[in-house]
């Protein structure tokens, strides 16, 4: 009774939710201002999470900001930028009556992608977008993560770091090695909402039951969508040496990695882009103005 009672927001909610990313908002801007070579990760920690504080009721939750994104809830901000590194920002605010926003974005440290990092950007983020376009009320998340997950096995099919039949690769959970978790949650007065009643009666149901495979496992929210819900929308692509060198040693799934290549790869770090979404009657929007997040927006963000 409680989950269907909050997975529902009502007006009021959603305006605590839209002043909850606004704070996030100028969290993120200042995040990517500040990101140059030779400051420590945890100044910019620090910056940001006094705005969460000035104009609200702190962060949502522990700041993650790290030049490693390729390990997930990283909260060391023990680091120095280096230029060319790619520095993963996933932080959001929660306002006074404790509503929350959660965003995440990935920028060059010095202002300017490489090729290499536009890329696989440009993947995740036609990911992000792919999954925006989907949802809907009426659809499962489940398979929303599906599609997306579809969208960045083919990226990095062209790319030459995957092969083979595409759907053959998601349908076995190939490409899991490069987007180990699930695409999103539901978000309200908790950040993952309602997470502590029990995950599996907020985002499961009788119809649709959590995976055990790997990558999938991690998905938070897989059930049917209903107008009024709120959810995070977060593809990501990580190159996780350890992972990397696991998988490559039992022989797994070489008829759809090429680990030659993915080698090549190995201290690029992570791209994670998170956007927080509201289902509308025929569709879904943002909310909040959205952080920059094309590679036009990000470096013109950066330079100004």
């Amino acid at each position: 009774a409680v989950v269907n009672l909050r997975s529902v927001k009502d007006k009021y909610e959603i305006e605590e939710l839209e002043k909850a990313a606004a704070i996030g908002y100028q969290m993120h801007v200042t995040s990517m201002k500040m990101a140059k070579p030779g400051i420590y990760e945890r100044e910019i920690a620090g910056a940001i999470e006094g705005i969460a504080l000035s104009q609200g009721a702190g962060v949502s939750f522990p700041i993650i900001l790290s030049q490693n994104g390729q390990t997930l809830h990283n909260h060391d901000h023990s680091q120095i930028l280096e230029k060319g590194r790619l520095m993963v920002t996933d932080a959001g605010a929660e306002t006074v009556l404790r509503y929350s926003s959660d965003f995440t974005r990935t920028v060059p440290v010095g202002g300017k992608f490489s090729q290499r990092q536009r890329d696989i950007y440009q993947i995740v983020l036609d990911a992000n977008n792919a999954a925006t376009a989907a949802v809907k009320p009426g659809i499962t998340y489940k398979s929303v993560h599906l599609l997306v997950s579809k969208v960045i096995a083919s990226g990095l099919k062209n790319l030459g770091l995957m092969k083979g039949d595409v759907e053959e690769a998601v349908r076995n959970g190939a490409h899991a090695m490069f987007f180990p978790h699930g695409l999103g949650h539901m978000m309200g007065l908790d950040v993952h909402d309602m997470e502590d009643l029990g995950e599996d009666y907020v985002g499961y149901d009788e119809e649709v039951k959590r995976s055990d495979q790997f990558g999938i496992a991690y998905l938070r929210l897989g059930r049917r969508l209903k107008t009024g819900f709120v959810l995070t929308n977060e593809p990501g692509i990580y190159f996780i040496p350890e992972l990397i060198s696991l998988w490559k040693s039992e022989n797994k799934f070489t008829d759809f990695i090429n680990y030659a290549k993915v080698e090549e790869y190995i201290g690029f770090g992570g791209i994670r882009l998170e956007d927080d979404l509201l289902v509308t009657e025929h569709g879904c929007k943002l909310i909040g103005k959205r952080v920059p997040i094309t590679i036009d927006e990000v470096e013109e963000t950066m330079r100004d």
